[in-house]
């Protein structure tokens, strides 16, 4: 993936002004925009839309992704059953930060009713700005893949 035009999913079970300010916002930031559910369609299923934007991380076919549902909770616990996916709900910056930079995580999970627009673009921006994962905890993400592969029921089709 070209380091100047990164590609982020946006994903949300309904239509919300943050969802729609998180996207407007990437899209500001230069970002490639790939909007799944209600971002750009009808109202989705939260457990269908984090299926969807979990599939297109763990897939590789974008860099991260953020999944938005009433609390965060619900997408943050669906995309997690998609084997590669680290999903954070996340509600201030320096948890995102931590998110990524301690836990590798490569989804960001926001509550709509708990998150302003702007809070959210705050939240995001540490996200994205965090690209460093600290090597000191190398074993234990490993350690997370080693669990989900211990679990693993099925491949992802």
């Amino acid at each position: 993936m070209s380091p100047s035009r990164r590609r982020v999913a946006v994903g949300s079970d309904m239509r919300h002004e943050t969802a729609d300010a998180v996207a407007a916002h990437l899209s500001a930031r230069g970002v490639e925009v790939v909007p799944c559910g209600a971002v750009d369609g009808p109202d989705t299923p939260w457990p269908d839309v984090a299926e969807a934007v979990g599939r297109l991380v763990a897939q590789g076919a974008v860099e991260t992704a953020v999944l938005l549902c009433w609390t965060g909770t619900g997408v943050s616990i669906a995309a997690n059953k998609i084997p590669g996916v680290r999903a954070a709900l996340c509600g201030d910056p320096e948890t995102a930060r931590g998110a990524r930079r301690w836990n590798d995580a490569n989804i960001l999970a926001l509550g709509l009713s708990t998150t302003d627009a702007a809070a959210a673009r705050a939240i995001v921006d540490a996200w994205l700005d965090t690209t460093d994962v600290d090597p000191e905890e190398a074993a234990n993400v490993a350690r997370v893949g080693e669990l989900e592969e211990r679990y693993r029921v099925g491949p992802l089709t």
